[in-house]
């Protein structure tokens, strides 16, 4: 492309230009044309065209809003011809307006220890409620535990039982968490003199029928010194473990301080292995499901292992899930197996920075760290917390953003994964988190760009916020992809189409874990493996300035997502649509 005059909004012709003094200055003069429409008049009953002039103004960069259509960001764009590199936020900054929270005035204990939402369900029909949908998603409510919800919908959670799974799939790779056992309250530090934020836990590796010994064994025990008093339904599902796996069982002290193992991330994806256990989970409501088309993990097109697919854990008493917010703030289903009880510590989105803050008081990485929050110190920081009891078919709903963690009171199996609804406050808090992420150099699991095209090109959105916020991080996606191009062209570097294929992935940056969308700067890392890496510009800016050796890639012709924003429109919601969702 021929370079873009510096002054776009000059007219072509200037009565005071000095003429060019040599052919060389003419030919260096941006060509330009005229613009003409032909429209068609009625004259005297006949019917004839008149030329007609179309001016295109150029609007100025920062005058570009949602309201425009794609040929005109792309023209403003290119008019405002930026050299430097160009990175704009994707977040909508009217709905970025945080609530201004003062730990200065004390607030009344009862206050910081707030009742929890818990819905009981009366028939199977209210599971079905767009009520109850309403309010798990209402970004007042942090958390909502539906109890009894399993027998209410029918739910046979006994193919989740640790006999079943090992009747189904015993040699299935577990991740196993060792622990210290302590009060679910308490958090002790290795002397136990004092309490502490840091939650270390070693890793390591086994499978479901070890695991399943460990389990039945641990309860055994526990009958033995007679610590513990459980239904005789849990001892025949013990039994029946012990029979299966041949375990046998072997004595020791019970006490604080005791190192306990916790099953965790047990991959439920396969959709073969695991066939009775996911049909089964299709009865819940739509909007809990693993997968529904108002998902927004429905619309990454491939695996997000725990997030769009199920996870299970084995516990015994003790085991620990650390604070945390689930990857890039989305909702979370959780589903407590038994036979035992969990018990649950949740803080409203509202005070994540506060307890951030803490972690980084206590030495502890608030992203990447393991942590459990000592609550003497959230009180005094007026941080309330939300804590309850998750009985068996109990389903803890965590909405958006919510900070929580979770600690086995018996032995108990659990299964979990993530949802998107399709609203302002969830697509808000999930591209928020990934800006920070990208702040932080830490991975966002979700990619937003990637994922938010999906969305346009897939769903008709009919609530004017979520419209808004999507619609502007396509234009800052368009923006940004077109600068970067116009700066790759003009200074000579080829840009390679190279058209998606079904199921290829997001890219991420091989260096810093940014999300990687439509160029993507690749680098052979082995020539005779013929194995090549995709990184960001920065990075690869950083290891070759002149860009030598890399080659660029685009996934999307401009055209392609023109396209797809400009035919991204609010729906309007008609009545009839409303009784049908």
């Amino acid at each position: 492309g021929l370079p873009i005059t510096s002054k776009p909004h000059q007219c072509a012709l200037q009565s005071a230009a000095p003429a060019p003094s040599t052919t060389e200055e003419l030919s260096k003069i941006p060509l330009k044309e005229l613009r003409i429409r032909l429209v068609k008049v009625e004259s005297g009953g006949r019917q004839t065209f008149m030329a007609s002039e179309i001016e295109q103004k150029t609007m100025p960069l920062n005058a570009i809003n949602i309201e425009n259509n794609a040929a005109e960001v792309i023209r403003a764009c290119k008019g405002a011809n930026i050299k430097s590199k160009f990175r704009e936020s994707y977040l909508l900054p009217a709905f970025s307006v945080k609530p201004v929270l003062s730990n200065e005035t004390p607030i009344f204990r009862d206050k910081l220890n707030p009742p929890t939402p818990s819905i009981y369900l009366e028939s199977k029909r209210d599971a079905f409620s767009p009520v109850l949908l309403q309010f798990c998603t209402d970004p007042k409510n942090a958390v909502t535990v539906i109890r009894g919800l399993a027998g209410s919908l029918r739910l046979n959670l006994g193919l989740f039982s640790t006999k079943s799974l090992v009747e189904a799939n015993s040699e299935h790779a577990v991740e196993v968490r060792t622990q210290v056992q302590q009060p679910a309250d308490k958090n002790w530090n290795h002397s136990g003199s004092a309490q502490t934020w840091p939650c270390e836990s070693s890793r390591s590796h086994t499978t479901i029928a070890k695991y399943a010994q460990y389990q039945a064994s641990s309860f055994q025990e526990s009958l033995q010194v007679d610590i513990v008093t459980m239904s005789a339904s849990v001892g025949s599902e013990i039994n029946s473990i012990s029979r299966l796996t041949g375990v046998t069982s072997n004595p020791e002290q019970k006490a604080i301080g005791k190192i306990i193992k916790f099953g965790t991330n047990i991959d439920l994806s396969d959709p073969k292995r695991w066939k009775l256990q996911l049909q089964e989970l299709l009865k819940l409501p739509a909007f809990m499901r693993v997968s529904s088309s108002a998902n927004m993990l429905s619309h990454v097109g491939q695996t997000i292992l725990g997030m769009n697919t199920v996870q299970l854990y084995m516990k015994v008493p003790g085991s620990r899930t650390p604070g945390h917010q689930e990857n890039n703030n989305f909702c979370s289903v959780n589903i407590n197996i038994g036979p035992g009880d969990c018990e649950w510590f949740a803080v409203h989105e509202h005070y994540w920075k506060a307890i951030s803050d803490l972690c980084e008081k206590h030495g502890v990485d608030y992203l990447t760290g393991s942590w459990w929050p000592v609550l003497e110190d959230l009180y005094h920081s007026n941080i309330p917390v939300y804590r309850f009891i998750q009985r068996p078919g109990d389903l803890v709903w965590i909405n958006a953003g919510t900070v929580h963690w979770v600690q086995a009171v018996g032995w108990c199996n659990n299964i979990a994964w993530n949802v998107g609804p399709l609203n302002a406050h969830q697509y808000q808090l999930a591209l928020e988190r990934f800006e920070w992420n990208e702040l932080k150099k830490v991975k966002s699991i979700v990619p937003m760009i990637h994922v938010s095209w999906n969305v346009a090109r897939t769903i008709k959105i009919t609530d004017p916020d979520t419209f808004k916020m999507i619609k502007h991080c396509l234009l800052q996606s368009i923006k940004n992809i077109q600068i970067l191009r116009d700066q790759l062209v003009s200074a000579g570097k080829k840009i390679s189409y190279q058209s998606r294929v079904k199921d290829e992935p997001a890219y991420y940056c091989n260096e810093c874990d940014v999300e990687v969308f439509n160029l993507l700067f690749v680098t052979s890392e082995n020539s005779s493996r013929k194995t090549y890496v995709v990184h960001c510009e920065d990075c690869t800016r950083e290891h070759s300035p002149s860009l030598s050796g890399v080659v660029v890639l685009e996934q999307y012709r401009i055209n392609e997502l023109m396209n797809t924003y400009d035919n991204f429109t609010l729906v309007r919601q008609t009545l009839s649509y409303t009784l049908m969702n």
